[in-house]
């Protein structure tokens, strides 16, 4: 069964802020979707985190750079288990890389463009001319 804890505010609480692998419901007040960014933002933990809105700008904001700083960053949907394809894996003190999924071998690979001039001049990119 699950624990319902209502009204723990995360200045106080610091039980919320613990990583605990149980199923634990928090709901925390908060008074704009900024406040619950920094809110969820502001743990040492981040594999993953979850919205429920169908607020489209919330939505995008959420999934952003300015939004969940977890590795998993989901809407409308729990926190438990991530989808087969996706990259698995945390931020912060979880952050232990992304082993599984899709985006595994971006672990072992540094990519990058390399472009080699074979000619004696010196041609600028896409042929741009400036003469």
């Amino acid at each position: 069964s699950s624990d319902l804890s209502s009204g723990i505010n995360a200045e106080y609480g610091d039980l919320v802020k613990r990583e605990t692998f149980a199923p634990i419901l928090y709901i925390l007040p908060h008074g704009s979707f900024e406040e619950a960014v920094e809110i969820n933002n502001e743990v040492a933990q981040g594999l993953s985190s979850s919205i429920f809105t169908k607020n489209q700008d919330y939505i995008f904001r959420w999934v952003g750079p300015e939004g969940a700083d977890s590795g998993i960053a989901n809407v409308n949907i729990p926190t438990n288990g991530a989808e087969i394809g996706g990259a698995f894996g945390g931020e912060k003190e979880t952050g232990g890389g992304r082993e599984s999924g899709s985006d595994a071998w971006r672990q072992y690979c540094r990519r990058s463009t390399c472009t080699i001039n074979y000619s004696k001049s010196l041609p600028l990119a896409q042929g741009i001319d400036f003469s």
